[in-house]
């Protein structure tokens, strides 16, 4: 990869300063053990570093090509796999997901209560697909993120629902048939499991597997060879450990890759299961810049993309409508669309770049594309949770500060 900042219409020695920033704010205190960072622009890429170590214990420097643990930046590849059978006339965003997954069709909404004294009542409208690939669907996380915990996370536990073990796309949606909603579909906004659902519902629609479908249409004609929802024994040696952060502040390791469950990885998560390299995860990221095609394919159309990076929330921000303390983006200033957040407003989201979409992982991964600057950006490190630092928001201000 040949690296040209100047071309790229970057000053080369204020974008010298994401090393610089890293390694002594965060790899020098031990905060972290390594990260990688890629900047392109214009097609041309004007940054990549790769920093530290990717496995403290076994003293492994981070490589140019390791694997990292992406989770919730599934997502993008997950809606954009959705959308494009969208594009082929398969189902309209209006449409009721029951008439996908027909045992949806008796959903419930919560009115009060818990357990058996819960209170629900049928939804006013129907769950529609645009819902599903929006977080407005009524869904949660069952209950396992911060700052919101409620009746309704009860019965997720009490029904099963899980993304571990040999649990079944089929299985899991079906379970989640017998919880309520928590709202409304369309009247908030939650970070949830919805895009699970959205994996399953490519599943049913294709008549494929999601993975088989993932990788057929959209990793392998990418060239996304190291992105897998299984670490295989070949590729090992370049898979990085995964790290947590104790009450005092220290690391410790919390997936050890070589007993990882990424290792032998059954349910296939549309929501946060993948894994894959810095260099492929630009792939997908040059794909959307040039919007929405490479290597002389289009994946998706120009006006497709427009559409699923608009504010799908109305004249509304996550500010107005998110529930709960925990997304992979502050609220204030910004819009959700059909599986990317956008920057509305830069002064209430006190950051630059308005209108670019974006996303994050729970190892404190994040990547954008900003359309108007034609560039994209990806970091990659491996801390969870991803709200331990504010890696997006420097980096900007060291990125957009660079800007020739």
């Amino acid at each position: 990869m040949e690296i040209d900042p100047i071309k790229a219409g970057f000053d080369a020695r204020k974008l010298a300063r994401i090393s610089q920033h890293l390694n002594e704010n965060y790899i020098g205190p031990g905060k972290i053990t390594g990260c990688q960072v890629m900047v392109a622009r214009h097609g041309v890429p004007a940054y990549f570093d790769s920093l530290g170590l990717m496995d403290r214990e076994r003293d492994k420097p981070l490589r140019d090509d390791t694997i990292f643990r992406i989770y919730s930046m599934t997502k993008p590849l997950t809606s954009v796999a959705l959308m494009m059978l969208w594009e082929e006339g398969r189902f309209q965003l209006s449409d009721p997901v029951y008439k996908f997954i027909p045992s949806w069709a008796n959903h419930q909404v919560w009115v009060e209560g818990a357990g058996d004294k819960m209170v629900t009542r049928p939804p006013k409208t129907p769950m529609t697909m645009q819902h599903v690939l929006t977080h407005t669907a009524g869904f949660t996380y069952g209950g396992i993120l911060p700052g919101l915990e409620s009746p309704v996370d009860a019965a997720y536990q009490e029904a099963g629902i899980t993304r571990d073990g040999g649990e079944t796309l089929e299985a899991f949606a079906d379970k989640l048939s017998r919880v309520p909603l928590l709202y409304e579909p369309g009247s908030q906004w939650c970070y949830s499991l919805a895009t699970d659902v959205c994996g399953y519902l490519v599943e049913v629609i294709s008549g494929q597997p999601f993975q088989t479908f993932l990788s057929e249409r959209l990793l392998e004609p990418l060239g996304m060879r190291d992105t897998a929802f299984t670490v295989t024994d070949d590729k090992l040696e370049r898979f990085a450990a995964c790290y947590t952060r104790s009450p005092s502040k220290e690391l410790i390791l919390e997936d050890d890759p070589e007993t990882s469950q990424y290792r032998q990885r059954k349910f296939i998560s549309g929501g946060g299961g993948l894994t894959g390299t810095t260099q492929d995860y630009a792939k997908f990221c040059d794909m959307l810049r040039r919007g929405g095609s490479a290597n002389g394919q289009s994946f998706i159309s120009r006006k497709t993309l427009e559409f699923m990076t608009k504010n799908h929330l109305g004249d509304k921000s996550l500010g107005q409508m998110a529930l709960g303390a925990f997304s992979e983006t502050s609220n204030d200033g910004v819009g959700f669309g059909l599986g990317f957040a956008s920057t509305l407003d830069e002064v209430a989201s006190a950051t630059v770049g308005a209108g670019d979409f974006y996303w994050g992982g729970r190892a404190s991964t994040i990547f954008w594309v900003d359309p108007t600057e034609d560039m994209y950006v990806i970091f990659m490190t491996q801390l969870i949770p991803s709200s331990t630092f504010n890696f997006r928001g420097q980096l900007k201000n060291i990125i957009y500060g660079a800007l020739a």
